[in-house]
């Protein structure tokens, strides 16, 4: 298996954008790379930096059919599942988190590096039944921010980009994910302002 893994990564070293598609599609859904996607990603945007776009955007996708797959997998099962392949106690608690975040349980466990349990979390999502768009959605602003911020990186910082994911890939990952939560949270409440506001005008009309 480890030879197989090997010969996957050697692939999508050598086919650029496409390799990165089908290595976060593999890893999204049935095999596990552990940040070999987001390493692959800054060494070809540090030597192609032209081409960021396309080394963003094609792993970006690929892991959101990745998740997809699984999540819908997990909706036509329902619970049962889920529970048949997840240990009891990891399953409480993803339903548990799931239950009090909704699709931050999702879209924040997206932007965190292993050993976060993203996959469980996708398996919930499917077994809660949570709409297929509302879950693209979450799933592919997670990513995008994961791996246009590695991107970004690598346009700035070049090969020195790969020893800092190395050495704090985490907190690196933790950086994007608070500044992701920070624009949810704003998000939400100009929502919430933008809906009181109509409230009071419809009130006064």
């Amino acid at each position: 298996m480890s030879r197989l893994l090997k010969w996957i990564e050697g692939l999508a070293l050598a086919l650029g954008g496409p390799g990165l598609f089908i290595l976060s599609f593999l890893d999204s859904s049935f095999l596990s790379f552990p940040e070999v996607t987001d390493i692959l990603i800054i060494v070809l945007v540090t030597k192609h930096p032209e081409r960021f776009l396309w080394y963003t955007a094609l792993p970006t996708i690929g892991s959101v059919m990745g998740c997809y797959v699984l999540y819908a997998l997990a909706r036509r099962g329902g619970e049962a599942f889920i529970r048949k392949r997840l240990q009891e106690r990891h399953v409480e608690k993803a339903f548990a988190v799931f239950r009090k975040y909704g699709l931050f349980a999702v879209a924040i466990p997206s932007v965190l590096p292993p050993p976060v349990p993203f996959k469980m979390f996708v398996l919930a999502a499917g077994a809660a039944r949570v709409k297929p768009l509302d879950f693209l959605i979450a799933v592919t602003i997670g990513r995008g921010v994961r791996y246009f911020g590695e991107g970004l990186l690598a346009l700035w910082y070049g090969q020195w980009a790969i020893d800092l994911l190395h050495e704090h890939g985490r907190t690196v990952s933790l950086w994007l994910a608070g500044i992701f939560t920070a624009l949810g949270l704003m998000y939400f409440w100009w929502r919430k302002r933008r809906g009181d506001v109509d409230a009071t005008a419809g009130s006064s009309v």
